[in-house]
């Protein structure tokens, strides 16, 4: 009985799509402390390395006629600005750096992750949760900065009815604490579950009779994963750009 199950677990699929979100240790397989270098640590390194060749050394030598990068990093910059002036207004413009850095960081990641044998970095929550909390908290600090207690205008619907007001006050003002959580969960776990299901695609490509079926899957969820790659950080830099328009006017 031992041997047939031994036997029946060695034929079966055994695989696991989670596994590539492992962290691990880049030297060694000891316990990992908040010092340990890992593969999250290379490849957020790797994702600074890509923004500064793209923005910096790909615009070093700029002409009237752009190179193939210098083409890229020009139209990076004009859609993040042209994102930001359209919803914040020209008060807006001023962080223009910030937002620019959030959406280059969180795109050369996504697309980084799609490389072979690559670790994707926004898939992990203690990546994406800590770029929601600084924007939650950057635009929080920015509010009351830049309009003091009227920044509480924010959670007041002034247009409702009155007797509703302190009802909607209420769902305002959870809707508004909620935002880092649901603004780090659509990232993760978008780019997470893309990567996991090609993970399963690629699993069954071992069975000869389903082989081809199977990299037909993997092929086209790659490509919706190319677009997953773009638009959630699209998403993020936009919802950033809003949070940051509420800030700035906060009246309803």
């Amino acid at each position: 009985m031992a041997s047939d199950a031994s036997a029946a677990e060695g034929s079966s699929l055994v695989f696991h799509p989670m596994d590539q979100f492992i962290v691990k240790p880049l030297f060694g397989d000891g316990a990992i402390a908040w010092y340990t270098p890992t593969n999250v640590t290379l490849w957020l390194a790797l994702s600074i390395v890509a923004i500064i060749a793209l923005l910096v050394l790909g615009t070093s030598k700029r002409a009237v006629v752009p190179t193939r990068t210098q083409s890229i990093a020009e139209l990076a910059y004009g859609f993040i600005y042209k994102m930001l002036e359209d919803i914040c207004g020209k008060e807006g413009v001023k962080y223009f750096p910030y937002v620019m850095t959030l959406f280059m960081f969180i795109v050369s990641a996504n697309f980084l992750g799609l490389l072979p044998m690559s670790f994707t970095t926004t898939s992990h929550f203690a990546v994406t949760a800590v770029l929601a909390l600084a924007v939650f908290l950057t635009v929080t600090v920015l509010g009351f900065v830049k309009n003091g207690a009227a920044f509480l205008g924010l959670f007041w619907v002034s247009s409702a009815p009155l007797a509703l007001r302190p009802i909607l006050a209420i769902i305002e003002l959870i809707s508004y604490f909620v935002r880092p959580v649901s603004h780090s969960i659509r990232l993760a776990g978008n780019v997470m579950a893309g990567h996991a299901v090609i993970k399963v695609f690629a699993g069954f490509a071992a069975i000869g009779a389903i082989a081809p079926v199977s990299i037909a899957a993997i092929t086209a969820m790659y490509g919706l994963e190319i677009l997953v790659a773009f638009i959630q950080a699209y998403v993020f830099t936009i919802l950033t750009c809003v949070y940051l328009k509420d800030a700035l006017h906060p009246s309803h």
